[in-house]
C-alpha cells in the first residue's frame, strides 16, 4: 500500500458519495500498475460534508460538531485493471456520544485526526467515542470490503494459467442442479 499522491479538492456541491467515489478515482488514476485499488472517506453532518481538517483548530471544531449525535460516514472505492475503472461506496451512520472539552483537546493533541475524515480514526483513539454503528465498520475504517470484493469480481476475469497446475489432481464435487429439480 502506498499514498497516491493524487490532488485531493475541496467538495463543490453534488451527492457526496459521487464525491468520494470521484477522489477515489482521482487515486486510482494516479498510480502505474495493472490492478490499483483507491479508497476515499467523507463525513457528512447537517448535509455538510467534512473532509479532512486543515489544521488542529479545525479538527476541534469537527468533532465539536460531532459530538452527541449522528453523522454519515461514506467511503468510495475504486477498482482499475487495465484501462478500466469501476467504482461504488458504502455509507454507515454512526453516532458519537458527548464529547467533553477535554476529550476533544487530547484527541486532537494526539495527532490522529490530523489525515482523517471528520477528524477521527475509528480505528484508533475514537472508537471510544462511537456509541451505535448502523452499517460496517470497515466503511468507517477507509475499506468497505464487501465493496471491494464486488468490483474485483466484475473488473478481473476469473484467472486462468499456470497457477491452475498447483491443483492438478484435485477432486472437486459439484452438485448437479438439475438433480434439485
Amino acid at each position: 500500500m502506498r499514498p497516491s499522491g493524487a490532488a485531493e479538492w475541496p467538495y463543490a456541491g453534488g451527492p457526496p458519495a459521487s464525491y468520494a467515489e470521484a477522489l477515489a478515482r482521482a487515486k486510482v488514476a494516479a498510480v502505474a500498475g495493472d490492478v490499483v485499488i483507491g479508497a476515499d472517506t467523507v463525513v457528512v453532518v447537517d448535509a455538510e460534508v467534512l473532509g479532512k481538517p486543515a489544521g488542529p483548530e479545525e479538527a476541534a471544531a469537527m468533532l465539536r460538531r460531532l459530538s452527541g449525535r449522528e453523522h454519515e460516514v461514506i467511503t468510495g472505492v475504486a477498482v482499475r485493471a487495465g484501462q478500466a475503472v469501476r467504482s461504488g461506496n458504502a455509507r454507515t451512520r454512526v453516532t458519537f456520544r458527548a464529547l467533553d472539552e477535554e476529550d476533544i483537546r487530547d484527541y486532537v493533541a494526539s495527532g490522529e485526526p490530523h489525515d482523517k475524515a471528520g477528524a477521527y480514526a475509528y480505528q484508533g483513539g475514537a472508537a471510544g467515542f462511537v456509541t451505535q454503528l448502523e452499517g460496517d465498520a470497515d466503511t468507517v475504517i477507509g475499506l468497505p470490503i464487501r465493496v471491494l470484493n464486488q468490483l474485483l469480481a466484475e473488473s478481473l476475469p476469473r484467472a486462468r494459467g499456470p497457477h491452475e497446475a498447483c491443483f492438478a489432481g484435485w477432486e472437486v464435487e459439484e452438485e448437479n442442479q438439475s438433480d434439485q429439480l
